[in-house]
């Protein structure tokens, strides 16, 4: 696996999830088609390993079935589903979207554009395939979270301050939710704290079950505002 900085977080090798996914949809809706009484608000988490819980023995460990504890933690009836592709770049989540909303979802997370800073794409381009899952998401109403990871300085000051641009802006034009940095729990964290509490794996790229928590802990809230925005209907 090819390596970048800490702040670009390299992501592993595809893997196929569509029938993971289709089950989870299928749940999902089934819950929902059971009745007034099911009142349980579903989420797709579109993104690439950190999503998709790269790395981890215990799947239970990772971002989606952490965020959905801590959400029901906090008094939400609510099903994350893991739509997460470890390798994915923007244009693999633009590619796959449209048959990700089928069934629709209630709110949709976008936590891409690791794998474009891996390989060195050009910003215009993740601006573009991200401008266009959020226009999609806009056309049918759904309301979103827009989380991102902050480019490192490998490519130069233009690259880096043109990629970091990227999701404030979105989140601006589509009035989404904006996290600018889905790992800051962790890359904020002393390093002497994140080495004694083993915060990442041993790739040192992808976080470790107690990191995902930090993440989520951070997350969270984030998402109730999410949430709040299905339950108002804005």
């Amino acid at each position: 696996m090819r390596r970048l900085s800490f702040a670009s977080k390299g992501y592993g090798p595809r893997m196929g999830i569509r029938k993971r996914i289709a089950a989870g949809f299928i749940a999902a809706g089934l819950a929902l088609g059971a009745g007034p009484a099911m009142a349980e608000v579903s989420i797709l988490a579109l993104g690439d390993s950190l999503t998709q819980g790269y790395g981890l023995d215990n799947p239970a460990d990772g971002l989606v079935p952490q965020l959905q504890g801590w959400l029901q933690g906090h008094g939400q009836d609510v099903k994350v589903i893991n739509g997460g592709v470890s390798g994915d770049t923007t244009a693999g989540g633009l590619s796959r979207i449209d048959w990700l909303l089928t069934p629709q979802p209630d709110a949709v997370i976008v936590a891409l554009g690791g794998n474009d800073l891996l390989r060195g794409l050009p910003p215009e381009q993740a601006r573009a395939n991200l401008d266009g899952i959020l226009a999609k998401l806009q056309a049918k109403g759904i309301p979103a979270l827009l989380a991102g990871l902050p480019a490192p300085g490998n490519f130069g000051p233009k690259y880096q301050k043109d990629f970091d641009a990227i999701y404030p802006d979105l989140a601006q034009k589509y009035d989404a939710v904006l996290v600018p940095n889905l790992l800051a729990p962790i890359t904020e964290t002393p390093i002497e704290e994140r080495a004694k509490t083993d915060l990442m794996q041993p790739d040192n790229i992808h976080p470790s079950p107690e990191g995902v928590k930090k993440v989520v802990s951070a997350l969270g809230p984030k998402v109730l505002e999410l949430l709040a925005k299905v339950k108002t209907g804005s």
